[in-house]
């Protein structure tokens, strides 16, 4: 880059933080709009790359409709209000208890960063991660509803708060009860974030109790043991084929 390259960056940088638009730049500048557009979106680059993952802006966060089912939502009326399904005073027979979330994060000019956790609220907790995929902003809209897919009901949007809270707290849930999140979560967690301290609590588990339904992948008679010796007889229930 040279010294004059350098001092048009400068100045475009400047002229941003002043609000200007790219309109704005290229007449001050004397530039044309296709320059100073590309100009501004180099600024713009250069700033999110100093920046942390988890502080880049969010440009969208989804969960599934119904996550709450079955879990104490007294102190996090909000949240509760904010997904009827999971309210339902009959609700659907199938036992749930999975919270798919889905994060979106600005990467640079056109691009986002997307995380997936699956959590199992009621026992395990991050049970799979969806490893940090950077892509276009226009194949984010494509790629919401295939993530989705599973679900009957269209994903709700949340904040990026409510995400850390069921994520972080849901694991430490499951650390409780002698599991580990899954492999990848570490590297994922970096982008979503630490939740804040004034957070609203949730009640994970089932109806108050840890509740156990095993999966494809799982290792139903260990998972069975594990909540026999830390929950003890009788303070748990699971449904399993040992």
């Amino acid at each position: 880059m040279t010294t004059h390259d350098e001092e048009l960056l400068a100045r475009v940088r400047e002229m941003r933080e002043r609000g200007s638009a790219p309109k704005q730049i290229a007449k001050a500048l004397g530039l044309r709009p296709a320059q100073a557009t590309a100009l501004v979106r180099r600024v713009a680059e250069a700033a999110l790359a100093n920046v942390a993952p988890d502080e880049r802006p969010v440009v969208g966060c989804w969960v599934n409709a119904g996550w709450s089912a079955g879990l104490d939502m007294a102190k996090a009326p909000d949240w509760a209000a904010a997904d009827p399904l999971g309210q339902d005073p009959d609700p659907d027979p199938d036992p749930g208890g999975f919270a798919q979330i889905l994060l979106a994060r600005q990467e640079r000019a056109s691009r986002v960063t997307v995380t997936g956790f699956l959590v199992d609220v009621y026992c395990l907790g991050v049970k799979n991660v969806t490893d940090p995929e950077v892509m276009g902003s226009g194949t984010l809209t494509t790629y919401v509803p295939m993530y989705y897919s599973a679900f009957d009901d269209r994903p709700l949007p949340i904040a990026v708060e409510q995400a850390q809270t069921i994520v972080h707290d849901a694991v430490a849930y499951a650390r409780g009860l002698g599991f580990e999140p899954a492999g990848g979560f570490t590297e994922a967690a970096v982008h979503l974030g630490a939740p804040p301290g004034d957070r609203p609590v949730i009640g994970f588990g089932r109806d108050g109790k840890p509740s156990y339904f095993s999966g494809p992948y799982d290792n139903p008679r260990e998972v069975v043991q594990i909540l026999e010796r830390t929950c003890g007889p009788g303070n748990y229930d699971y449904v399993a084929h040992l």
